[in-house]
């Protein structure tokens, strides 16, 4: 990303567009920074939410080579089921819009918060940074390979916390960390860099949680999955692309199978199982029309396979926008107690 010779500091604090840009004019909530740390502070053990989509990868080896994902925190078919009725709600609450209906552009305000040990350990460069949210904008505008989704994003603030307890076990504090740290509303895309443990890359909360759990809301990815962070085939910082993409509320390409309605888009083929490598050619539903998607950002292929979004998922994605994040539609409306 280009910041006209600005450094990264002046470049966040301006305005660009519709950029909600937050730097120091919104409070970081209990905790907040002090020095660019955060005081150390008791654990408070707390699991994501059910509803939150997990990740995850192991090691070890898989027809082919490569790394195999498992498919803990995936969504069941009711779960998913319950997710577009809320959505379709939700769209006929706004002036009777349904699904289909929208099309909308929104450049999305993105708060980076790293957290890394208090010697500096795990801390992220600066560049590091700004290529992760050239690497969103390019994907997501369809410089890669298929749609542009209408979604482009911008850095609205970067803070670094040293916590040696937080660095050590981001899971076991999650939930002091987020309500300490995250920024705006719903509009924005708390991206959370910080070692992730148990062989899971990324997570994130999709947009139907945001009224009842706001402080939850956001992505948090392994530092290890951020361009150049050398999680070997996973870092080409295309985790935080999967992940924001459930954050916009995409389910995996494999999601119900074979079964109808897969992952609720007419024009991503559907997948028995995720993908793994770059099974070229795929197809785990030969009796349903297409390959399977293993090119999808979508998908658990490795980084280096995975290219593009479709004009449907733009399209599920705008409406989620629409229903959920838009904050010109959510003016008025409070997250429920």
């Amino acid at each position: 990303m280009d910041y006209g010779g600005k450094t990264l500091s002046d470049a966040i604090s301006g305005k660009s567009g519709t950029v909600l840009c937050l730097c120091g004019a919104l409070a970081v909530g209990a905790g907040a920074l002090a020095g660019g740390a955060l005081a150390a502070a008791p654990a408070a053990a707390a699991a994501p939410a059910a509803r939150h989509a997990d990740c995850p990868i192991e090691d070890g080896p898989v027809p082919g080579g490569g790394h195999h994902r498992d498919d803990d925190g995936h969504l069941t078919a009711e779960q998913a089921a319950e997710y577009d009725r809320e959505l379709r709600a939700a769209l006929r609450a706004r002036q009777g819009t349904r699904p289909g209906q929208v099309r909308q552009d929104a450049t999305v305000p993105v708060a980076v918060h790293i957290v890394h040990a208090e010697d500096g350990t795990g801390d992220v460069a600066d560049s590091t940074v700004r290529e992760q949210i050239d690497v969103l904008d390019t994907a997501y505008g369809g410089g890669y390979s298929g749609a542009d989704t209408g979604f482009g994003f911008r850095l609205a603030d970067l803070t670094r916390t040293g916590d040696d307890a937080w660095f050590e076990d981001f899971g076991a504090h999650e939930d002091r960390i987020k309500s300490g740290l995250r920024q705006g509303g719903a509009e924005t895309l708390n991206l959370y860099i910080a070692p992730l443990s148990d062989g899971v890359l990324g997570r994130a909360a999709f947009p139907q949680e945001y009224p009842e759990d706001p402080a939850a809301d956001g992505v948090v990815v392994d530092r290890r999955t951020v361009p150049g962070g050398g999680h070997a085939g996973f870092d080409l910082g295309y985790t935080a692309v999967h992940e924001t993409g459930h954050w916009l509320g995409l389910f995996h390409t494999f999601q119900n199978g074979c079964t109808d309605p897969g992952d609720y888009v007419d024009d991503t083929p559907y997948e028995a199982e995720q993908s793994s490598g770059c099974p070229e050619g795929r197809d785990t539903c030969p009796h349903r029309e297409g390959a399977d998607p293993v090119h999808n950002f979508m998908n658990y292929s490795d980084d280096p396979c995975l290219d593009r979004f479709t004009a449907g998922q733009a399209q599920r994605m705008s409406e989620h926008w629409t229903a959920f994040r838009d904050p010109q539609q959510q003016a008025g409306r409070q997250p429920r107690p």
